[in-house]
């Protein structure tokens, strides 16, 4: 480490998600840009995508140019089915290399269920069991035992969020609706290739209701946090904002359980937590506070049916939902401070 900071290479850098993640990592004291890797534009300055960033950083380079024995830390910003093969090149090589992969190559254990999800053979099947998905609320202090951390994704830390703890203290029912709306961003830069509606930027757009691929990975996390399957809906929108994510939980509660039993666990499970912010009953929310921040703010309202209330969730989906979490998992891999670079 260079004067004792990590070395980073962000791999993916000047995609939505990769500016995002050298922004917050430019402020970021405790790390030293070694590289930032793309396939276009080799030799541009990091500012030519995005204004946001002053800092004086190394120009685009491609990331076969990387000096892997330099290097403590790689983010990888990259098309499902890049980083694994990168990571399988470097991971035996220099062992003292770690990996955040913001791409969904290591969220699946499964390997049948990432190709019916992704349409792809995972090549790198033996590193799986060396990785951890990693919510950062969840994982604490176990990520530090993993070199490959895989961050996960958008939607999925909307969701799980404010449900594992009720689940898992019983206080709300199994069969739950989930309704989750986003920003275009979360599409990436080749929006039209995915997405072939009219007013495409000027309308809501419902899709994928009963194949959206971040269902296995809710599944997977769901059942292993909480011990067995839990039966949802989950119904994604795209929405004609750059960023952010409301997801609205309609839920119903068990005969134990309140309104105020709800919001007082959800504030003593994340009171620790620098990032969740658990809102007044009945107050309602949007994305505006969480906008370009790491926050989570989560808020318990009623609904016209007694016992069934709504739970909303409010993040991000480039920071919480991507960079921002990435980062958040680096300072818990190097028992940094959680919120450090994300103030």
């Amino acid at each position: 480490m260079s004067k004792n900071k990590i070395n980073i290479a962000v791999i993916g850098a000047t995609g939505y998600t990769g500016l995002d993640l050298v922004y917050y990592l430019s402020k970021h004291p405790k790390i030293q840009i070694c590289y930032l890797c793309a396939t276009k534009k080799i030799g541009k300055k990091i500012s030519y995508f995005d204004k946001r960033i002053k800092k004086n950083l190394p120009r685009i380079s491609l990331s076969k140019n990387i000096n892997w024995d330099k290097i403590n830390l790689a983010f990888l910003s990259l098309p499902n089915g890049k980083a694994q093969k990168l990571i399988k090149k470097v991971y035996y090589k220099n062992e003292n290399t770690k990996f955040i992969d913001l791409s969904a190559d290591f969220r699946i254990t499964n390997v049948k269920e990432y190709k019916k999800n992704y349409k792809l053979n995972h090549s790198a099947k033996d590193l799986i069991k060396d990785s951890i998905y990693s919510i950062s609320e969840f994982t604490g202090k176990n990520i530090r035992k993993y070199r490959i951390v895989a961050n996960p994704g958008c939607y999925p830390t909307s969701i799980q969020i404010p449900l594992v703890p009720l689940l898992k203290k019983k206080l709300i029912k199994e069969s739950l609706i989930i309704d989750s709306k986003s920003g275009f961003s979360g599409a990436g830069k080749n929006l039209e290739m995915k997405f072939k509606h009219k007013n495409l930027y000027n309308s809501i757009f419902a899709y994928n209701t009963k194949n959206h691929r971040h269902i296995a990975e809710i599944d997977q996390e769901l059942k292993k946090l909480i011990g067995k399957n839990i039966k949802y809906t989950f119904n994604p929108h795209l929405l004609p904002t750059f960023r952010g994510i409301l997801s609205a939980i309609y839920v119903e509660m068990t005969n134990k359980s309140s309104e105020n039993k709800i919001r007082n666990e959800l504030i003593r499970f994340y009171k620790k937590n620098k990032f969740i912010n658990i809102l007044k009953l009945n107050t309602s929310i949007g994305t505006g506070n969480v906008i370009n921040t790491n926050k989570c703010e989560i808020s318990i309202c009623n609904t016209r049916i007694k016992r069934k209330i709504v739970i909303f969730s409010a993040i991000d989906n480039l920071v919480k939902g991507a960079s921002g979490q990435a980062i958040q998992n680096m300072n818990l891999m190097y028992n940094y401070s959680e919120n450090i670079g994300l103030k």
